[in-house]
């Protein structure tokens, strides 16, 4: 598992990185020059084609369409300046949590 994660803050370090490249040269660019609304966009663009492959395509369809997500949350969560480590922090403090009794306690 530490593997899998090392390849997510790889990652996580070469899209902050790219955020400085020039567009002409990054896609991550690219989207970053564009803006939070198309980079949002494109993350929920992903989600959709996640599910349509769950749906009804292949298993390899779904793990590229789940790599294309975690991508895009990635270069999201790079352009708001928001570390994956405090997404996971937040899944382990949810960790052992009902999900019904974590949603109730949301709307308190």
């Amino acid at each position: 598992m530490t593997a899998r994660m090392d390849t997510l803050a790889r990652l996580e370090q070469t899209i902050a990185q790219r955020l400085g490249a020039s567009p002409d040269t990054s896609y991550v660019a690219q989207l970053h020059a564009r803006g939070l609304t198309v980079i949002a966009r494109k993350l929920g663009e992903e989600a959709v084609e996640t599910v349509v492959a769950a749906l009804a395509g292949s298993d390899e369809d779904v793990v590229g369409e789940s790599a294309d997500v975690l991508f895009h949350l990635l270069v999201l969560l790079g352009e708001k300046g928001i570390a994956f480590d405090r997404v996971l922090a937040e899944l382990e403090r949810r960790e052992g949590t009902s999900g019904i009794d974590e949603k109730a306690a949301r709307g308190k």
